[in-house]
């Protein structure tokens, strides 16, 4: 299975200066204790991970195609601590094949940009959620990418492929029955929109 376009797996302190408080960004895009969330892809458990703590002792299914960083995170949750998160590995273009249950909160973060078949995604979201549950998409801001440094570098997705809020907005609404519920600014260089299934 072969990854989305653009996507790779930063290491932990890289991670840690474009989101030094995960857990605050993810109680702002509205996770909260109780709630089930699947993040596709999880990568090494950024998110996933301090999704886990909050939504305790409701299960985060963390899936990604790579099984190495699935190892890493069942191990970081094993230090951590926490139970309550289930690796998953599989695509996430079949994402609805792959959970055993329907999910109030479906998180993409800073990949959106590189999947091909937007649509088909968006559906696969739509079918992993509960009615009244929410897909969270995150990206980079539409701003060239030598803008966007982390350590005095130019970081994130070629500027040509970077998508703006209304871009995301028309691609999200035009392939799923989802209303839009919020924007959210994160600075310094994401945001992130919020979608909910209505029915």
């Amino acid at each position: 299975m072969d990854r989305f376009q653009n996507t790779g797996q930063p290491d932990w302190d890289w991670w840690g200066r474009v989101w030094p408080t995960p857990g605050a960004t993810l109680r702002r895009l509205g996770v909260a204790p109780g709630d089930t969330l699947a993040e596709v892809p999880c990568g090494n458990g950024y998110f996933a991970l301090p999704a886990a703590q909050i939504t305790d002792p409701g299960t985060v299914y963390a899936l990604d195609v790579d099984e190495s960083l699935l190892a890493e995170l069942a191990t970081l949750a094993e230090q951590q601590g926490i139970e309550n998160v289930s690796p998953i590995q599989g695509d996430a273009r079949d994402l609805t094949e792959h959970l055993p249950e329907p999910v109030d909160t479906v998180l993409v973060a800073n990949t959106f940009h590189g999947i091909e078949d937007t649509a088909g995604f968006v559906r696969e979201a739509f079918g992993a959620l509960r009615p009244g549950g929410q897909f969270v998409v995150v990206n980079w801001q539409d701003r060239p990418r030598e803008e966007t440094t982390v350590t005095g570098e130019p970081r994130g997705p070629p500027t040509e492929l970077r998508l703006s809020p209304g871009a995301t907005e028309s691609a999200v609404l035009d392939a799923a029955a989802f209303s839009l519920a919020e924007l959210v600014e994160l600075p310094p260089y994401h945001y992130a929109l919020r979608f909910r299934r209505e029915s």
